[in-house]
């Protein structure tokens, strides 16, 4: 989804949202800088909305998986996820930030073949 303000004319953020095969209800990843400032990890997974709108911005489908070995991909998700060194620390620019985030799961979970767009701003910071 574009990002809000004036700053969704040119930065979008992104997150990742995936169900389990015979689950009912989806889990969200995302980076969420506000988070940091009442002390809580920018970094959440929670039971979410998986096309909720972001600050009133309709969200964009980037990659979609479905089928056979969706469940080893999201296992793959939660590891990379585990892993991402960046729990507490936020800076829109340039990083680590929501695109950082998702950039740190295709980076680490290449199956997923997701490639963001050039608008993911702090996408690039995991390089």
């Amino acid at each position: 989804a574009d990002t809000w303000g004036w700053r969704g004319w040119f930065a979008i953020h992104t997150w990742i949202a995936a169900k389990r095969t015979g689950e009912s209800n989806y889990k969200v990843y995302d980076v969420v800088g506000w988070r940091g400032y009442s002390g809580h990890p920018v970094m959440r997974i929670t039971q979410d909305i998986p096309d909720r709108y972001w600050f009133g911005e309709k969200p964009r489908l980037i990659k979609e998986h479905r089928g056979e070995g969706v469940d080893d991909l999201i296992d793959a998700v939660d590891k990379a996820a585990d892993a991402y060194p960046w729990k507490t620390t936020y800076k829109p620019f340039p990083g680590p930030n929501s695109n950082t985030f998702t950039a740190w799961i295709a980076k680490h979970v290449p199956e997923l073949e997701l490639a963001l767009p050039f608008s993911a701003i702090g996408s690039g910071y995991v390089e």
